[in-house]
């Protein structure tokens, strides 16, 4: 699947420049480009002021240019080499400041000098500039002309989504946001992980679930997705996925869902413990993206979230080394097959039955050695297995975890005893 790396590491290299923020221009063309990939996602606006929940979608923010220019015209501060000089949601300033009043509204990271941070005023009008420590001691001038080209204005909030019907009206969820500027693995790494997610989905010749993609801003935008599907969600989603920060090469993490008991913490366990044994488990208490939504009271969506490493926790989390070198085609692809197990775990996690009475005979039907002899056992060991404990009290995650073999190694030997009328699936009340 190594293609699958280079395509999303690719796309993510053509998104990396866009200045991003919750709302605006830049989101609108990021989806774009995703959309042109794969044309069924739907795009839709959702205008300022209206009412979410507790939330109201706020005014739409767009920006053309930013600086800040000595008396001699040297622009030492320039948002045209890197977005990430603008507090996100600045409002419009030109005017000339001491130096003293432009360090009142410079951002640093003090304790990473050579970075610049990743600093946002969504909800309080404020304008300023974000600088590397180091950056900002440079800067010895009495007065410098400050320029921010912004608007803030009435516009809308951009979602996007896509559902891939499948044979039940029961769904599979997976969100990812959009909403940051130039940063690779916070922000660029789950959408185009999710869009080959996507391309997946519609390969696949049968689909036991619905699948539900959505493409939003982080935080008021799950509350504003939620906020107008709430009754389907809520009836349907038996899984849900957050994905982000996927692209790097450190370990998997997950954020386990509110009392850690939904099925898709036990798929991601599950998958997890056999192919990835060295994840890292975060409580619901540790949460910090798109689950706080999904997982809120009242809302009550059985999800989880899905990173290599953690937010908050790598080093250059919301920092300008938060580039393309931080992540790579292999992280991506690792997640990408990582999230196919997942697909293909729950796909198959029915409630299975023996059709006979009684241990079946293999052998007469190709499905068992015609020698014994030792070792000769090994070979079977799991068809065997998993005959024992498919009784119809466990699905097949519980049987995977019973005995102690990986649902896709499970996966080709149900579809061997399917065709042979050796399972059948037991109807459940």
């Amino acid at each position: 699947m190594e293609n699958h790396g280079r395509v999303m590491y690719e796309l993510a290299g053509s998104m990396f420049p866009i200045c991003r923020s919750i709302t605006g221009n830049g989101f609108r063309k990021s989806l774009q480009m995703l959309k042109d990939v794969v044309p069924e996602i739907q795009m839709h606006e959702v205008p300022s002021g209206t009412q979410v929940f507790d939330w109201t979608v706020p005014k739409e923010w767009n920006i053309r240019d930013a600086y800040v220019e000595t008396k001699d015209g040297e622009k030492v501060i320039d948002f045209t080499k890197t977005n990430l000089h603008v507090l996100g949601y600045s409002v419009p300033v030109d005017q000339w400041v001491s130096r003293e009043e432009l360090f009142s509204h410079l951002y640093t990271q003090p304790d990473q000098p050579d970075w610049i941070p990743y600093v946002t005023s969504y909800y309080k009008e404020r304008w300023g500039f974000c600088v590397s420590e180091n950056q900002k001691k440079t800067l010895n001038d009495e007065e410098y002309h400050v320029v921010i080209d912004s608007t803030l204005e009435d516009g809308s909030l951009t979602y996007g989504d896509l559902v891939i019907k499948g044979d039940s009206d029961d769904e599979i969820l997976l969100s990812t946001y959009l909403c940051h500027p130039s940063m690779a693995n916070n922000e660029l790494s789950g959408p185009v992980v999710q869009l080959e997610l996507i391309k997946y989905i519609q390969s696949l010749s049968h689909r036991r679930y619905t699948y539900r993609f959505v493409f939003i801003p982080e935080t008021i935008g799950s509350i504003t997705y939620c906020s107008q599907h709430l009754e389907e969600l809520k009836a349907h989603v038996k899984a849900c996925f957050v994905l982000t920060c996927v692209g790097d090469d450190r370990d998997y993490s997950i954020i386990e869902s509110r009392y850690a008991d939904s099925l898709t913490d036990r798929v991601l366990r599950n998958v997890l413990r056999f192919h990835y044994p060295d994840y890292k488990t975060y409580s619901f208490l540790e949460r910090g993206s798109d689950e706080r939504q999904y997982g809120s009271p009242g809302v009550d969506l059985p999800v989880c979230g899905v990173c290599r490493t953690k937010y908050h926790v790598y080093p250059e989390y919301h920092t300008s080394a938060d580039d393309m070198s931080l992540i790579s085609p292999e992280g991506l692809n690792g997640t990408y097959e990582m999230m196919v197990k997942v697909i293909n775990a729950l796909e198959y996690n029915y409630h299975y039955v023996v059709a006979c009475c009684g241990e079946p005979q293999l052998g007469k039907r190709g499905l068992y050695p015609t020698i014994s002899q030792k070792g000769s056992y090994n070979a079977v060991k799991a068809t065997v297995d998993l005959l024992a404990y498919a009784d119809g009290r466990n699905d097949l995650i519980g049987i995977s975890d019973l005995i102690h073999q990986p649902v896709d190694v499970l996966i080709p030997i149900i579809n061997k005893m399917r065709a042979n009328d050796l399972l059948r699936v037991k109807e459940l009340e």
